[in-house]
């Protein structure tokens, strides 16, 4: 991963300012803002009144987010920042800092899929150093970065995880980095709990149309992956988005340390 200049793709706002001329309302920051279940969360909490921060690397699906925000009268800004680089997480906190002195919902929904292990233990250091910095860091940094900022009390934390993490359904790196985030939870939970912060992990199960899965899974496997899912479907990104708006919303107030699990329901095996 790549770290890239913190600049604004384009910014949006079509209501009432606060005393100090920046734009009053809840603030939502949402990393991976760009695709997938990141780009569904962007305009699923616009659509319900935030002002939302999409962050990721590339500026391309940023634009385009803010682009379908915009259409729909929905209030979008774009930063592009590595959030597992620490120097930009840095320069997006101070660059959101200077819009609002609160946000109230920071979602942690960057990651990655990993890369094959190269030839002996430095290919492996390689590969998990990769999904370390992908899946779990860049969760760490965007969350510990924003932590001065989030409401005191009514901020809502969110970690995007996924189900690999209890079932082991895929690579070893990418199921240890994302489970990594529902032992870190706990202790976000219980340390954030008394200022009145939640936090909480979604664990996604098999979602389609996302960059995650676009293109690297045979129908084969997908035809597998479908008789171990009750519903016998795929996941949408707009239903993960949903939990999301759930646990940021006044609905999610009493739900903290929790991981959340989406999945369509498991098929018990006999």
């Amino acid at each position: 991963m790549t770290a890239g200049p913190v600049r604004v793709v384009k910014l949006v706002f079509m209501s009432s300012n606060s005393e100090d001329g920046r734009p009053s309302g809840r603030w939502a920051v949402v990393s991976g803002g760009g695709t997938g279940i990141g780009r569904a969360t962007v305009l699923r909490l616009a659509a319900d009144g935030f002002r939302v921060v999409a962050v990721g690397r590339r500026p391309e699906p940023l634009a385009a987010v803010v682009e379908a925000a915009a259409a729909s009268g929905h209030q979008v800004v774009a930063r592009v920042a590595d959030s597992s680089d620490p120097e930009a997480v840095t320069g997006l906190v101070a660059a959101v800092a200077e819009l609002t002195d609160t946000v109230t919902a920071v979602v942690a929904n960057a990651g990655a899929s990993v890369i094959a292990p190269g030839d002996g233990l430095a290919g492996v250091a390689d590969q998990w150093n990769a999904a370390f910095r992908a899946n779990t860091l860049s969760s760490v940094l965007l969350t510990i970065g924003f932590e001065p900022l989030l409401a005191r009390p009514g901020g809502r934390i969110v970690l995007i995880g996924s189900r690999a993490a209890s079932s082991g359904g895929s690579s070893a790196a990418y199921v240890a980095t994302k489970a990594a985030l529902q032992g870190w939870v706990l202790e976000l939970a219980k340390r954030l709990g008394p200022q009145g912060i939640t936090a909480n992990v979604v664990a996604p199960g098999f979602v389609a149309g996302t960059e995650l899965v676009a293109g690297r899974i045979s129908p084969e496997r997908e035809a597998r992956i479908m008789t171990g899912i009750a519903l016998g479907r795929a996941g949408t990104p707009e239903e993960i988005a949903a939990t999301v708006a759930h646990l940021v919303g006044v609905g999610g107030g009493f739900c903290n340390g929790q991981v959340l699990v989406v999945d369509g329901g498991a098929v018990p095996t006999s």
